[in-house]
């Protein structure tokens, strides 16, 4: 087994290289930051994500148990290569999200495949850089692990030790295995949202005043930055092609079917029927937030004003009558200061929840 982890070095002070920093320096771990971006790396060490690593006249590389490498998938290789060669760390890991190409450009290299455990944790926002970095990112997400068959047991014990520290749940997958997976839950969707997104950039002012939640829900990750998603997509071209070409498929023929059913043939209502229930049973396949099949939840939807301690005092009266909130959104009202709170709880919690918010004067629609 690995010793303990006293010291991580990260390379790569982004959204998940903070997070992941932030996250070690609540469990006491010292935390060594290292990037090519100055204004990234002093950011996050002002965040409290660490210490500015200089090489040159910093710790000793024995002191360092486990290096991070928080880099884009088409430098992973090569930082791995160069911290090799310096003896920087005694283990090391990366966190891209495709795990094929890093993995095998390593190899060819002449990267020492023994003291490296290729990693991805599933876990993001958004938004990017330091400034969106959270401690809390990796709780209870998933977080691959794609160790080849040259890693020592000490370095897959290393970084098992790193994920339940940042309180991921570790899960050990085949590195062709994991880029097949995240193409069909991670990448292909991101691809397909920019392209939903992407009918708004020539939208009237009419449609976008229309907008409602669902346009947001769908299109929220599209927001992304599009250099980073660049480098993803091109690591896991493929797969991803793959899976949107099925998409593709699946989007012409109800295109065809809608041409159809403006013509007047009303039987191409079959083909549309089952693509939409094969959404439906798509969807509930999706873990819930324990994991396993997603729960049956009932959705109490609550009128909130725009005001300070409103969410609040909508959390307080949850908690007065014993009620657990499973998850929350928020639907705002446009030029009106006020949302909608859907508030999801068990089936046998809403009659109460409804009942005491009726009582304290909330409108429940």
């Amino acid at each position: 087994m690995a010793s303990e982890l006293r010291t991580v070095l990260v390379v790569g002070t982004g959204l998940i290289g903070t997070s992941m920093a932030l996250a070690l320096r609540q469990r006491g771990v010292r935390v060594l930051l290292a990037d090519h971006d100055q204004g990234a790396v002093r950011l996050a060490r002002e965040l409290g994500a660490g210490e500015e690593w200089h090489p040159e006249t910093g710790t000793p590389a024995e002191t360092i148990d486990l290096a991070v490498i928080a880099v884009p998938p088409a430098h992973v290789a090569s930082e791995l290569l160069t911290l090799q060669r310096n003896g920087t760390a005694t283990f090391y890991t990366d966190v891209a999200s495709v795990k094929v190409e890093p993995i095998e450009r390593a190899g060819q290299l002449g990267c020492d495949l023994s003291t490296y455990v290729a990693s991805h944790p599933l876990a993001g926002r958004e938004k990017s850089g330091p400034g969106a970095a959270r401690a809390d990112l990796f709780l209870g997400r998933p977080w691959a692990l794609c160790p080849t068959p040259d890693a020592t047991p000490e370095a897959r014990a290393a970084v098992h030790q790193l994920v339940e520290l940042c309180g991921g749940n570790p899960i050990e997958v085949d590195a062709a295995e994991h880029d097949q997976a995240v193409a069909v839950v991670s990448h292909a969707p991101h691809v397909a949202a920019s392209a939903v997104a992407a009918r708004l950039s020539d939208a009237s002012d009419i449609a976008l005043g229309l907008a409602g939640q669902g346009i947001r829900d769908v299109t929220r990750i599209a927001g992304s930055d599009p250099g980073l998603w660049l480098g993803i997509l091109s690591g896991n071209a493929t797969p991803v092609a793959e899976v949107l070409e099925a998409v593709s498929r699946d989007l012409s023929e109800a295109a065809t079917a809608l041409r159809a059913l403006a013509d007047g043939d009303g039987t191409a209502t079959q083909e549309l029927t089952q693509l939409l229930k094969r959404g439906v049973a798509g969807h509930g396949r999706i873990p819930g937030k324990h994991g396993g099949p997603a729960p049956a939840y009932v959705v109490v939807q609550v009128v909130v004003g725009d005001r300070p301690g409103q969410l609040a005092r909508l959390f307080q009266i949850c908690d007065e009558v014993g009620v657990n909130v499973e998850d929350v959104r928020l639907e705002h009202a446009p030029g009106l200061p006020l949302g909608i709170a859907e508030v999801s709880v068990q089936p046998d919690a809403a009659a109460v929840l409804t009942k005491a918010l009726h009582e304290r004067g909330w409108q429940v629609p």
